[in-house]
């Protein structure tokens, strides 16, 4: 299954469950062209859809590892959390119930705050 078949089975997965839609490809750096696959700005909550991790893919070589490492530190010096999600959490529902659990948590701080 290539990235965007993921992202668009996660995508769809989010609509059925009934969460809130969140942004894709969202821009989250002022300077660099970092996008997340998927975002909640007003959360500063992402997920980003980790395709290709068994072939070798860009994100597994160690040039692709160490700009990933870049942008997961930039985004959480800015605050964000990231939700990465692999190909089998997508599969399994196992990614769509890390982000009903973090929107849970984001909704019970909001009241307690």
């Amino acid at each position: 299954m290539s990235k965007s078949d993921l992202e668009r089975t996660f995508a769809n997965q989010i609509r059925l469950a009934g969460l809130p839609e969140p942004v894709a490809e969202y821009r989250f750096h002022a300077t660099r062209r970092w996008r997340f696959d998927f975002a909640y700005p007003d959360l500063k909550l992402a997920i980003e859809i980790e395709g290709g991790i068994w072939r070798r893919g860009r994100h597994n070589r160690a040039s692709g590892f160490v700009r990933d490492a870049e942008k997961y530190n930039e985004a959480a010096i800015a605050g964000w959390r990231v939700l990465r999600i692999p190909t089998n959490m997508v599969e399994d529902g196992t990614g769509l119930a890390y982000l009903e659990r973090a929107l849970e948590e984001e909704r019970r701080n909001a009241i307690t705050n």
